[in-house]
């Protein structure tokens, strides 16, 4: 019955909302950015190199390695896997859609984030919840925002991202189903809590190691599967946009087409408009706002137009047939076995443990920032002890549950924070608009990179850019 209830809920959100919401305010701040996203690339580049004034701030290369490890994560294969398995080629089209779309609604966010960020012990905090306050002035529309994060991040996506993990070793000999999930699920909560423990800057610092050294990892091994399939890409190519656009097919059966797990499985990857990223853009230390809002931009096309295309093109390049029974991370396996031989499916076992580890450790950095704005100052020494316990059992109990009921859960969860957060960025957008403009006119005029808020015609009173 819950199954039942979680995919009527689930159709309704993806079917009739989500879609219209994220394409009219992709398109939007597509348009009315002049193309930013594209137009301003060089800028992405440097803006991710730039340090803090004070040198121990966080920097904007830190702050995207913490969005980017939530983003880049268990999502970015066993997603992928499971929209073209039950989905099809044309899945994979519309994931990049999405990413290409949403691309200048992450800019704008990250800006908003920036502009309205404030001042605590730790540093910089910020994201949509004090952008609400602060802008809307709408106090209880903020707390429900970041309770919806507490539960999206910290319960539904961690819970998920620990099945994903304990399910990449049912293909080995000693994995049994009774408790096989429960040792692994148990392991991973240890090691999370370990980090916890250690506070933010732990989070912070530990993301940032391994991010790189596994986004590249996994680049380059994809890189080699699709040179020694290169005959291949020519057909995959055509079956890709072939299905995405088979209207027929899609519309007979909506919520099972490729539209449908294109959106779904894009927007769970790159959380463009989403409202997550900007708690991680919010506590970088840089010279005006744009600039972090610039570097999410690369993060999202990391995450969908990168790691989701290589995690596509090595499955699809192997020649295995996706079918409903492969959904997931056999399918993965499978195809890497087919070309790798026995290398593959360890490979991909090893990448689903860090890709998870730090997905999980992005997310709950997130869920911290959450808990101090509600709040309204850091817990205290006994509640985070029995906030870090919860996190870690949450995290224990996902390895066991159903990846159905799992993804469905975290879907919605998503779906309701993307519904608040998108019409406040659309309602509020001009503010990060004028910071644009103010941004392109001093790169054309090679000005100094400063920024004054009230020169945007902002009047609220804030604890940076005054």
């Amino acid at each position: 019955m819950i199954d039942k209830l979680v995919g009527v809920v689930n159709d309704a959100l993806y079917t009739y909302i989500l879609i219209v919401l994220l394409l009219i305010c992709g398109l939007y701040f597509t348009v009315r950015t002049k193309f930013a996203p594209f137009r301003l690339f060089g800028q992405q580049i440097k803006s991710v190199t730039e340090k803090p004034t004070d040198g121990k701030s966080v920097s904007s290369f830190q702050a995207l390695m913490v969005s980017t490890a939530s983003r880049v994560g268990t999502g970015n294969i066993i997603g992928v896997s499971t929209a073209i398995c039950l989905g099809g080629f044309g899945s994979v089209f519309w994931m990049w859609v999405i990413a290409v779309i949403g691309s200048a609604t992450a800019l704008i966010e990250s800006t908003l984030a920036q502009i309205y960020k404030r001042r605590g012990d730790d540093g910089w905090h910020g994201g949509p919840a004090y952008y609400i306050e602060t802008a809307l002035h709408s106090r209880p529309l903020a707390v429900l925002f970041s309770v919806l994060l507490v539960i999206t991040y910290g319960v539904g996506f961690n819970m998920l991202a620990s099945y994903n993990l304990q399910s990449t070793f049912s293909s080995y000999g000693f994995y049994h189903s009774a408790y096989t999930p429960w040792i692994i699920g148990g392991v991973l909560a240890l090691v999370v809590a370990y980090c916890l423990f250690g506070g933010g800057k732990r989070l912070v610092k530990v993301t940032g190691v391994l991010v790189p050294v596994m986004g590249i990892a996994y680049i380059g091994v994809a890189l080699v599967i699709v040179l020694l399939n290169v005959n291949a890409l020519p057909g995959i190519f055509s079956e890709i946009f072939r299905d995405a656009f088979d209207f027929q097919a899609i519309f007979g059966g909506f919520t099972g087409s490729c539209v449908m797990y294109g959106i779904k499985r894009g927007l769970f990857s790159n959380e463009a408009g989403v409202g997550s990223a900007p708690n991680a853009s919010a506590s970088a230390d840089v010279s005006h706002p744009v600039k972090q809002g610039l570097v999410q931009i690369l993060s999202v096309f990391l995450d969908t137009l990168l790691v989701c295309s290589a995690t596509a093109f090595m499955c699809l390049c192997s020649g295995v047939e996706p079918t409903e029974a492969l959904s997931g991370a056999p399918y993965v396996q499978k195809a890497l076995q087919e070309t790798l031989g026995l290398f593959g499916p360890i490979f991909i076992t090893v990448a689903m443990v860090l890709f998870a580890f730090t997905t999980l450790l992005g997310n709950l950095y997130y869920v911290d920032q959450s808990l101090f704005f509600i709040l309204g100052r850091k817990p205290g020494k006994v509640a985070l002890r029995i906030y870090y316990i919860l996190a870690s059992l949450v995290i224990f109990l996902g390895a066991g549950l159903s990846a159905e009921l799992l993804w469905g859960f975290a879907d919605i969860a998503m779906g309701l924070m993307t519904i608040i957060n998108i019409p406040v960025i659309i309602i509020l957008g001009k503010y990060a608009l004028r910071a644009l403009g103010d941004f392109d006119r001093k790169v054309k005029e090679k000005k100094e990179m400063n920024f004054r808020a009230k020169d945007i015609g902002i009047t609220e009173e804030l604890d940076c850019w005054e």
